[in-house]
Parts: structure tokens; sequence; C-alpha cells
């Protein structure tokens, strides 16, 4: 597929999705949709890295989307144009997901919490949209490429909503930097699965984690599960169940 006419979907715009809306608007992406409904806070600016302090309790998309303008005019990294920038200005819904991933021809998720990941994973296979999930906690950050069938998928790695406590990075904290690299390693992946990756490489199912600490980025190709409930041998997961996207985290 020719860059300029490749549409990406970014579900967040944070610590990862700054950058890497960043890096695919220099890449030359034609249609560049990004679905948030925060606001700019000031204790984030570190890592939001299209934010400055006048964006503070703006629309993320709002600022987004003047960052993006402004760097396209004034870089001569943007070869290829600048892109066309989709607002869709909430929270990615168990009842809209799946139309809204459909309209795109790759997904990018780094949203902050675990609901909205699993909700993509599955509207993302669903639909038969490739899609490459990214995290970062504290000073590790993974991501993962999925094709747009799975096989493997991101329940092969992580089976479910966690039901325990289990700390994002808003609780536990990130480093900065770390997003900066994920966030690259992300958008890798998204570009490789967009050019086409020659037949003897295989994008889909690469993990990549970093290790801020150790200053090291490892590479692997995770296997599908037999028993996965997304895109097993007898898949469970054939519709959306908005009941199963609850996180605990954020309830009551």
């Amino acid at each position: 597929m020719r860059r300029e006419r490749a549409r990406a979907l970014l579900v967040g715009v944070g610590g990862l999705g700054c950058p890497a809306a960043l890096a695919l608007a220099h890449a030359g992406i034609g249609v560049l949709g990004l679905c948030d409904d925060d606001e700019v806070d000031r204790t984030n600016l570190h890592r939001q890295v299209l934010f400055s302090d006048a964006d503070v309790g703006s629309p993320k998309l709002d600022a987004a989307a003047r960052a993006l303008r402004s760097f396209s005019s004034t870089s001569s990294a943007v070869t290829r144009g600048s892109p066309h920038v989709r607002l869709h200005r909430a929270r990615l819904l168990p009842e809209s997901a799946v139309g809204l991933v459909g309209e795109y021809d790759i997904v990018l998720e780094g949203s902050d919490n675990f609901a909205t990941k699993f909700l993509v994973a599955d509207a993302c296979r669903i639909a038969g949209v490739p899609v490459v999930h990214a995290s970062a906690v504290r000073w590790i950050g993974t991501a993962l490429a999925v094709g747009a069938h799975g096989q493997p998928c991101y329940r092969c790695l992580f089976e479910d909503v966690p039901r325990e406590d289990a700390p994002n990075c808003a609780e536990a904290g990130v480093v900065g930097p770390v997003v900066g690299v994920v966030a690259a390693a992300q958008v890798d992946l998204a570009l490789a699965m967009i050019d086409g990756a020659p037949a003897r490489v295989r994008v889909e199912g690469q993990l990549m984690t970093f290790d801020g600490k150790a200053d090291v980025l490892r590479r692997r190709t995770i296997g599908r599960r037999h028993d996965c409930a997304l895109c097993g041998l007898a898949p469970r997961i054939r519709r959306i169940e908005p009941e199963a996207y609850v996180d605990p985290a954020c309830a009551g």
C-alpha cells in the first residue's frame, strides 16, 4: 500500500500517541485519525511531546491537530505532504468500536487502560484490520504487531481484562524517554505492515520489548495460542459484548 493512501487510526493521544502521530505524519501517511476524549494536563507534558504549556486544559485532539499542522508546514522532513487529520472526540466505546476501526487500514493502540486495549484488539479482529499495540509502565515498554486476522493476537499474550488490581502508567508512573522509544518501535512495525514487508520477514506476531534501565531493545516473534478466545481454533469472541470491557480500576 502506498503511504500517502494509507489511513491510520491512533487510539490514545498521550505519551505513546503523541510521538507516534508525529512520526506517522513525517512518514507521509495520507489520513491520520486521532481518538481521545481527554484534555492536556501539565503533569504529562514531559512525555506528551505534541503539547506545550499553552495547551494545558485544551482538548488533546485540538492541540494535537494544531501541532501536527505546525510541524508539517515548517519541517523539511515532511516530503510527501501533510496528512489529512480526522478527530474522533470520544473514548472508543463498545457500540462504535468495530465501525470506527473499520474505516482505517491500520490501528495503533496506545491507550492507558486495559479495557480499551482489549476492546481495540477484539474490534480489529472482528473488522479484519491490523493493529499495533503499545504500552509502557515505569522503565519497561512493549509493542506488538497483530495482522488483520490475528493469529497471534493480543489475547494470545494477555487473556483478558485483569480483574485484580493491575497498575497502569498513571498509577505506577512511566519514564518519559521510554514512551518515545516504544512509540518509535510501534510506528516501525506499523510502517512495515503498511509498506508490505518481504515474504521472508514476518511482521505479524513480532513483539518488541524495551528495558529502559538496561537500555536493551529485544525483538521476538510470538506464537498463536490455540485456545485463545479471540483467534484460537474455537474462538469464543465473535462480537463485542459491552460488559466484557469494564476495567476494574475505572469502575465504581
